[in-house]
């Protein structure tokens, strides 16, 4: 009887304990998501680290500037709005150059999503309190972030070899580069991220940037091609942006079109990125 009614009050004081404290299968979500300076800057860091990206990102803008645009320094650009005394051709290379890099870097941390979900560091993060969005928010910060290290890097070099500019074409044309590129093309990064599996999500991206730079206009003017080949440019994602950065140059005034083609690519890889991320998000 003793035994009996010693298990008894075990069991009783379990299921009291039980009662009191019950077992919590649901995740505290922290502030925000989850989102913090220190998860991005480890973040941005990772890309720092990545040599393939510092040479598409930094060395390989500056170096086609340097070797294309640096002789043309003293070569006034033709065909634009601004008497004699604008700037000359290796500024309007300078600004394609910088945007190429923003392009290239915001494409290949958009891409890096691939990798990492072959590698299962996804769904480790699926394990964690860390809101998948913000996983996202966070990657499109750091990718927007090494695009501005990428066309500072190249405004420096031009600085420096002797462009000429004055304060509003420098900030604005850096400005407007910067943010355009790095927001249009690091959804486009994500969104292939998510749609095409390890690896080669990179070199699909890559790829993509180097025929839609060639097509949208972004290495010469879209007035010097041929008329069906203006017309297919007007809806490349490129143009839009490349128009809007470069307008401060050559003295255009504001082309509301270029935005409307810079927005609306900016949609629809938006919505391609959430559209493959919600699949990717189910999967444990």
């Amino acid at each position: 009887m003793t035994d009996a009614a010693s298990a008894a009050t075990t069991t009783e004081a379990r299921a009291s304990a039980a009662a009191v404290d019950p077992v919590r299968l649901d995740r505290r979500v922290p502030p925000l998501g989850g989102f913090t300076l220190t998860y991005l800057r480890i973040e941005l860091t990772r890309k720092l680290r990545n040599k393939r990206t510092l040479i598409f990102t930094l060395i390989f803008p500056v170096m086609m500037f340097l070797i294309i645009g640096y002789p043309l320094r003293d070569t006034p650009l033709t065909g634009t709005a601004i008497a004699d005394g604008g700037p000359s051709v290796a500024a309007f290379i300078m600004v394609s150059m910088a945007m190429y890099g923003a392009m290239m870097s915001a494409t290949q941390t958009g891409a890096s999503v691939a990798v990492e979900r072959a590698q299962g560091w996804s769904r480790q993060l699926r394990l964690t309190p860390l809101n998948p969005l913000v996983n996202v928010v966070i990657k499109m910060i750091a990718g927007m972030l090494l695009g501005l290290v990428a066309v500072v890097a190249t405004y420096l070099v031009g600085a420096i070899s002797g462009i000429q500019l004055t304060p509003v074409q420098w900030i604005a044309t850096g400005l407007v580069g910067w943010l355009l590129a790095s927001a249009v093309f690091t959804t486009l990064g994500l969104m292939v991220g998510y749609l095409v599996p390890g690896e080669n999500a990179a070199q699909v991206t890559s790829l993509a940037i180097v025929l839609l730079a060639f097509i949208g206009g972004l290495f010469y003017p879209v007035s010097s091609m041929p008329d069906f080949m203006q017309t297919i440019a007007a809806f490349t994602p490129v143009y839009g942006i490349s128009e809007l950065a470069r307008a401060p140059l050559t003295g255009d005034g504001f082309d509301l079109g270029a935005l409307v083609n810079a927005l609306v690519w900016f949609a629809v890889f938006l919505v391609g990125t959430v559209v493959f991320f919600r699949p990717d998000t189910k999967r444990v």
